[in-house]
């Protein structure tokens, strides 16, 4: 093991110390209300600093989480039903929902993924019943670009543009842009 990866480990490790009270407090993410405290609470860390404690405490406190991960300032994830593969890294102020993110994504800054597509049920006089909401997923090596809205599954390999709004699944392999957004072209080779 070379130097920088033995100090990156023992970061790790001093990270991951330190968000263990506020993680069994939470119940390892299964008391939404706490968990939901220490998650806006973190997303304040600064700097690199900042980074090794969002991953450690998502590591403990979400479904699935790598510790080989960055999450950028201001970011944070809402519900503990989350997966975030190794590798990813997540930019500056998204909201991350219920989704499973995919080994190696990059997810640029202001981006919103509200965790797959939601339909609101409404009752006679108007008002809000039952929520059906199906959890998504963003598969291995993608690109979002900033500010874009992911509401539907993105296939692994593609891209999707800065601002694009995706309310339709996206498949693989492919360069999605556009709001709703619509493929562009093919991802291979470029």
């Amino acid at each position: 093991m070379n130097l920088r990866l033995a100090l990156k480990r023992t970061l790790q490790g001093v990270a991951l110390l330190l968000v263990f009270p506020w993680a069994l407090i939470c119940g390892f993410g299964r008391l939404l209300p706490i968990y939901t405290i220490g998650a806006h609470l973190l997303a304040l860390g600064p700097g690199v600093i900042g980074n090794f404690l969002r991953a450690a405490f998502y590591r403990l406190t979400l479904r699935e989480c790598s510790i080989d991960t960055n999450i950028a300032f201001g970011t944070f994830v809402v519900h503990p039903d989350t997966s975030i593969g190794s590798h990813v890294s997540v930019g500056a102020y998204c909201v991350i929902g219920k989704v499973s993110i995919g080994r190696g994504t990059q997810i640029a800054s202001h981006v919103e993924i509200t965790g797959g597509r939601h339909q609101h049920e409404r009752d006679a006089q108007g008002r809000f019943g039952e929520t059906i909401h199906e959890t998504g997923a963003i598969g291995e090596y993608c690109w979002i670009g900033a500010s874009a809205i992911i509401m539907a599954a993105v296939g692994s390999r593609s891209t999707i543009g800065a601002g694009a709004v995706v309310v339709k699944d996206i498949p693989a392999d492919v360069v999605a842009a556009g709001n709703p957004a619509r493929i562009l072209r093919s991802a291979e080779g470029t």
